[in-house]
């Protein structure tokens, strides 16, 4: 077995370290019912607790409904003991008009009670809405794009929607059951222990529904998400898929998750549905039963005959919110699913502040001994690196595939974070700059260029205002202005449903990294797509970022941008296997100083147009 040299030795070890910090963050994804876990800070907690009051205001207006729902059994109960009686037509119509007038305002405070919760519901989307866009957002970059859902913002959506709906009436009607019970109490005994029966009967078939549909519910509701997003997977790979008549397959796979999703909904469903058809019937027999104990009463002459209409309307005016829980309970239980998905989210990806404004970066980039491990990579790719790129210097980064150049550009910009080492932007970590802030002096092109939906224009500027001296400026430093200007509606074309080459895309790409006052630009294989004419473009463009001081970082394999350079490095498995001043790294390659992996032969820019790949 060969012997490992103290400097790989030190790399495995930090590597080792930052592979359990690693593991640390993503345990901190799951949820956990510790003590600790509970002490976390979670945004929803927070921007419920600013929404409390209009939850109480919603509470106490439910007071006043709940009590005015007493008016049709006390209206009955004067039509019979009162009306009927004294056949005083003067009495039925002050009691009817005094009726009429207790059931607007009830409507009335119904109004009221909808649109608090509705301005809640706005107000809890104002409060938690960037913050779970954001957390996505870096749940995405954290994951490298292997998590890429919308799913959270469903979640909100679904959450909100509970809050604000008529499931929630529920909650604050059924607190007010006790009330009623007491009033029938009042009627007779023997109508309160009906109702107390009744309520009872109820909440055990409602928990009998939480106990029956929630795992079914939950495993429905996971499989959802797996489904969507593996579909989501594959509609990004179309083209591979119907030129080697795969969707088939692909199609049999969607539809096995789809009947597996479909059966638990079903068994679900079936439950839910059997509960909640035995707890209307049990509601409307007991309503007509109570009427039967009623005429019973009175033939006995115990209660009125008012009494006995009176009682049924109240009993099932006390028995509604229990039923319409059973009827609501599988949106309170998605509900419950979307909050403990986003609290789980936003524990784990806490708020990140902006940290104090330095100023404008000159473009010193420094890496110290870095080692990187990227999202989902079983061990670190970037080795132990440090190196410097002076302000205004060009550093080639050349090797062959898989030999980590991606992953160290990514480092340098702050879109992998270190396990071991630093990078630093003028002296700083780049931790230490707000993104925001800093975004507008750093130009980047990754390797697959995806244009965003919205105009050339647009996604020059970076989807800010838009300087459209800027704007031309930008596309004329990257050569790419004349084939802009060839475009159906030039600078205003919209790029949703707009068929451009990767070539195409790549230069306006390289327009969009060069927007702006940027200063240090990172080119990740800027040539890989372009004809001729873009590569003379882009040796133009690479030729003025050096005349006009700016740092600049290229990967690539064509040997033509490497004359462009101040400095190469040749990476090999994650490590510096050459680095120094072009020339001097040039003569060396040529005299084949770096033998096995490590060794190259640069091909000139006409044989790299058939074979870009530098061997």
């Amino acid at each position: 077995m060969r012997a490992r040299s103290p400097r790989e030795q030190n790399w495995r070890t930090t590597a080792a370290v930052g592979n359990n910090q690693r593991m640390s963050r993503i345990d901190s994804h799951i949820p956990s019912s510790s003590p600790g876990y509970a002490s976390a800070n979670s945004a929803l907690r927070p921007a419920l607790a600013a929404c409390r009051s209009s939850f109480f205001s919603a509470g106490f207006f439910s007071l006043f409904i709940n009590l005015l729902l007493l008016v049709p059994a006390i209206y009955m109960l004067q039509i019979y003991d009162r009306v009927l009686t004294s056949s005083s037509e003067s009495t039925l119509i002050m009691l009817t008009l005094i009726a009429a007038f207790l059931f607007l305002v009830m409507g009335g405070l119904e109004w009221v009670r909808s649109q608090i919760l509705i301005v809640t519901g706005t107000r809890l989307d104002g409060l938690l809405g960037t913050r779970v866009f954001d957390a996505v957002f870096m749940q995405t970059l954290a994951s490298g794009g292997k998590i890429a859902t919308a799913q959270p913002l469903g979640d909100l959506l679904q959450l909100r929607q509970f809050l604000t709906g008529p499931g929630l009436f529920a909650f604050f009607d059924a607190p007010w059951l006790p009330i009623y019970i007491a009033v029938m109490f009042l009627f007779h005994p023997a109508f309160g222990v009906v109702a107390i029966v009744s309520a009872a009967v109820l909440l055990a078939l409602t928990i009998w529904n939480e106990i029956a549909t929630r795992e079914d519910l939950k495993q429905a509701n996971s499989n959802s998400l797996e489904s969507s997003n593996h579909t989501q997977r594959n509609l990004r790979n179309v083209e591979v898929i119907e030129a080697m008549g795969m969707l088939p397959r692909m199609r049999a796979r969607w539809q096995e998750r789809q009947n597996e999703l479909l059966t638990l909904q079903s068994r679900a469903s079936r439950k839910a549905g059997l509960i909640a058809a035995a707890s209307k019937t049990f509601r409307i027999t007991i309503q007509t039963l109570v009427l039967g104990l009623g005429a019973y009463l009175a033939i006995r002459r115990e209660i009125t005959p008012g009494v006995v209409i009176g009682g049924s309307i109240l009993l099932g005016r006390a028995l509604a919110p229990l039923d319409l829980l059973i009827n609501t309970w599988r949106g309170f239980l998605g509900a419950r699913e979307a909050y403990g998905r986003l609290d789980a989210l936003l524990r784990a990806i806490p708020l990140r502040e902006a940290p104090m404004p330095l100023p404008a970066p000159k473009g010193e980039l420094t890496l110290e001994n870095l080692v990187i491990t990227p999202p989902g990579a079983p061990a670190p790719v970037i080795k132990g690196i440090s190196l410097v790129v002076a302000q205004g210097e060009m550093l080639a980064v050349i090797g062959q595939s898989a030999a980590g150049k991606s992953t160290l550009v990514r480092a340098m910009l702050g879109i992998y974070h270190p396990d071991a080492g630093t990078v630093r932007l003028d002296g700083a970590e780049l931790d230490q700059w707000d993104r925001e802030a800093l975004g507008q002096y750093v130009g980047y092109l990754p390797q697959d260029v995806e244009l965003l939906d919205g105009s050339v224009s647009e996604n020059i500027a970076r989807f800010g205002a838009i300087d459209a001296d800027q704007v031309v400026a930008a596309a004329q430093a990257a050569g790419v202005h004349p084939m802009v200007l060839r475009l159906a509606e030039g600078y205003d074309t919209r790029l949703i449903g707009n068929v451009l080459s990767a070539g195409q895309r790549q230069r306006i790409g390289i327009a969009r990294a060069l927007y702006g006052d940027a200063r240090i630009i990172v080119l990740d294989e800027p040539n890989s797509n372009l004809d001729r004419e873009g590569d003379a473009a882009l040796a133009k463009t690479l030729a003025d970022l050096k005349r006009a001081g700016r740092t600049v970082v290229v990967v690539t394999h064509r040997s033509n941008v490497l004359g462009q350079a101040d400095k190469i490095l040749l990476m090999v498995d994650g490590q510096i296997a050459l680095y120094g001043k072009r020339d001097k790294v040039i003569a060396t390659l040529q005299q084949g100083a770096a033998r096995g992996p490590a060794s190259v032969t640069l091909r000139p820019a006409a044989a790299a147009q058939a074979d870009p790949q530098v061997e």
